[in-house]
């Protein structure tokens, strides 16, 4: 039998443990004997990591922005216990994170069959990948002091707000996103649900977050207002958005069958 040909290059990012075993049995028995398999090997493997300073990350990501496609393996996002095991320079990001960041694409995850008795069809998660948790900023507070959110704009103007007036020991974290990529995650999103003809919802905690989630509820319902909907309208397909308690509720008692957009933390939940 001809093996199949291929033009374009497939981005191989190789992991940790036993899924460098898993992937190599795969393209072993399950594509080389029908592929003339053309792959750029990068090597996600915690030492490697470790070896070029997360370098090799970035570069396999700057790949599949390259070439359009990727298969990556599982890695391992090092916590206190692994710099010790593996001898790390440090904690190093999660390269998944790294990669969604670099994409600035949505991830899209549907199950193959409802798993909630009550759901008629599967439910499909939209995750915004860039930012949140997986870029945050994080610092231990050792003792008394003020933790501040501090930004200089490009003319040398300070903002700045108190986050936390410490009288002992903690932790602070700082997270950030753009209008752009949510704008992105938008239209990803509203375009994802015409291709499949399915309501999506969105849901955040606005009523807490006046300006962080606040910011993804205003961008997502100007540009459904202005670009899509009448295009919804014609498809017979809804946006719908809530509270993110009352989104859980609702979701648990539906029938399932739409898209549910989550912001890039929300959607690990």
């Amino acid at each position: 039998m001809e093996k199949i040909k291929m033009i374009t290059p497939l981005v191989e990012m190789d992991g940790d443990e036993m899924t460098r075993v898993i992937w190599s049995m795969i393209k072993e028995e399950l594509l080389n004997p029908f592929i003339d398999l053309k792959t750029e090997y990068y090597d996600l493997g915690i030492e490697y990591r470790n070896e070029t300073d997360d370098e090799v990350t970035i570069k396999a990501a700057e790949a599949i922005k390259k070439y359009g496609v990727g298969v990556k393996c599982a890695t391992i996002t090092p916590n206190a216990d692994r710099i010790k095991e593996y001898n790390l320079k440090e904690m190093w990001k999660s390269p998944n994170g790294t990669i969604r960041a670099i994409l600035d694409g949505t991830v899209f995850r549907a199950p193959i069959k409802p798993f909630v008795r009550t759901w008629e069809e599967p439910i499909t998660i939209a995750r915004h990948a860039y930012g949140d948790i997986y870029k945050n900023v994080e610092m231990k507070i050792e003792g008394k002091g003020k933790a501040e959110l501090v930004f200089t704009d490009e003319d040398g103007k300070v903002t700045r707000e108190t986050i936390h007036d410490f009288n002992d020991s903690g932790v602070v974290m700082g997270m950030h996103n753009t209008n752009k990529s949510i704008s992105s995650f938008a239209r990803s999103c509203f375009n994802f649900a015409l291709d499949t003809k399915q309501d999506i919802w969105f849901a955040s905690k606005d009523t807490i977050s006046k300006k962080y989630d606040h910011t993804f509820k205003d961008i997502f319902n100007e540009i459904f207002e202005e670009e899509y909907k009448e295009k919804f309208k014609e498809a017979n397909i809804e946006y719908f958005y809530t509270l993110i308690d009352d989104a859980v509720a609702r979701v648990i008692k539906s029938k399932g069958g739409f898209i549910w957009a989550c912001k890039n933390y929300d959607g690990d939940v």
